[in-house]
């Protein structure tokens, strides 16, 4: 199996219009082993991807952010805590948005994201993201029409600019069922070591299902970019979505052909005592 051929799959075109109702939420046939021949591909691919993000800590010139967005259960956490095992923390981090606070809410919409981009030599990780600010308003009507729909623009604008400034940007939607949902939120209530996850919101917002399809096919018709794709990742089997996300991962690191910055001069002659 081919990382590339995860890439081709399952990118949403620029200029693409997506419907979520005739995307699969459980396919795996880019693997034709299914779970064994996922077994066996993913220490290889882990151990790939701690190589291209050491010497991308180590090189120091280029910026990766990942943004990882889904429906609730969608699997977001498990998805970074299975994909990012293992790597550098030193050059890794995580920033999970919530709830704005009174200080972002001040500041443009982007401006809280803005500050907590990757910088050189980074892998940044977005737990939600500014996508929030053209879904969860428009599911819930908390700004006008009009607001959200200019967002779109405004975040392919900021999204070209970061990637001019040298940023990799790679998007990932995580793509549920509606049953799949149904089955972990009762997982959660079943399992005590699970318990601590569940939310009445997520009851609340589960009956807003249809709105969030149609909001989240038109965020990614209208910001899949060629600077900046999204991948509709079919999510509801857990081991095909970690190795669908970290055969893209890998495969667009290698398209940085990065390398180990050179050693200082005059290392030959050294003895250490």
């Amino acid at each position: 199996m081919k990382s590339s051929k995860v890439l081709e799959a399952y990118r949403v075109d620029p200029g693409g219009k997506v419907d979520l109702g005739r995307y699969g939420t459980s396919s795996h046939d880019i693997f034709k082993g299914g779970k064994p021949e996922a077994k066996a591909v993913e220490e290889g691919q882990r151990k790939e991807l701690w190589d291209l993000q050491n010497v991308l800590y180590a090189q120091h010139e280029h910026k990766v952010l990942v943004v990882i967005q889904a429906m609730d259960t969608g699997g977001k956490d498990s998805t970074i805590k299975h994909v990012f095992k293992g790597v550098n923390p030193q050059g890794v981090r995580v920033v999970s948005f919530k709830q704005p606070t009174s200080e972002e809410l001040d500041h443009d919409y982007l401006w809280r994201v803005h500050r907590r981009m990757p910088k050189k030599g980074e892998l940044v990780i977005f737990n939600r993201s500014h996508y929030e600010d053209v879904l969860i308003v428009r599911v819930h009507n908390t700004v006008p029409e009009k607001v959200w729909k200019r967002r779109y623009e405004d975040i392919n604008n900021f999204e070209k600019m970061l990637v001019n400034e040298g940023t990799t940007i790679i998007k990932f939607f995580l793509h549920i069922s509606k049953k799949e949902q149904k089955k972990r939120l009762e997982a959660r209530l079943e399992k005590p070591h699970k318990m601590w996850k569940f939310s009445r919101d997520d009851l609340r917002e589960r009956k807003y299902w249809s709105r969030y399809q149609r909001a989240y096919g038109d965020a990614l018709s209208r910001t899949s970019t060629p600077w900046a794709p999204w991948y509709v990742i079919p999510a509801d089997r857990k081991w095909f979505r970690n190795l669908a996300v970290s055969s893209v991962i890998v495969d667009t690191l290698k398209t940085l052909k990065m390398k180990y910055p050179p050693p200082p001069e005059g290392l030959d002659g050294i003895k250490v005592a």
